[in-house]
């Protein structure tokens, strides 16, 4: 009975801390990330890393929604802290310290050839917000609806899809053109 307590302790002692602070299951529930992400998918979320850094373009990332802290997003890295985002004519252009008259984001590794942003928006973000959206433009609720994500509510950032075992892979991070 000794031996069973002992391996029951030094167990929950390695598990607990990996399951808090370093990496989290998530399902996916819905169809706002498709055809990246569909419902169902079971991911592995990195939470150490935006302890050191802070999210980037293009990361996909696990959050609370800001209208009710209760429910987990899943949605894409579009706008970063200090920038303005417009979307308009179907496209989302970027405006930032580099790029003062903006330039138009290249979506074509994630978003399938032929779909538009629908919407008209200007946002500008504030030094801890983040602008997201959703792959399935067409399906998401997303910052076009409910506006801008606190820095706080991002828990981590998707770098496995585990299940269903065909479609494993390992996330990094996304290069774009820009």
């Amino acid at each position: 009975m000794w031996e069973v307590f002992k391996i029951t302790v030094i167990a929950l002692a390695i598990i607990l801390p990996v399951r808090y602070f370093l990496i989290q299951p998530f399902f996916v529930k819905g169809a706002s990330m498709e055809p990246n992400f569909e419902d169902g998918q079971y991911l592995i979320i990195n939470e150490i890393s935006y302890r050191f850094s802070d999210p980037k373009r293009g990361d996909v990332v696990i959050f609370r929604y800001p209208q009710d802290e209760s429910q987990f997003f899943i949605k894409r890295v579009i706008g970063l802290p200090g920038e303005r985002i417009e979307i308009l004519n179907g496209q989302v252009r970027i405006f930032n310290s580099e790029h003062p008259l903006g330039f138009v984001l290249d979506e074509s590794d994630y978003i399938p050839g032929g779909i538009r942003t629908s919407g008209e928006i200007s946002q500008s973000l504030g030094l801890n917000d983040f602008f997201v959206l959703g792959d399935n433009r067409q399906s998401s609720s997303d910052s076009r609806f409910w506006g801008i994500l606190p820095r706080k509510n991002i828990l981590g950032k998707v770098f496995l899809r585990a299940w269903p075992p065909q479609t494993l892979e390992v996330f990094g991070e996304l290069r774009y053109s820009n």
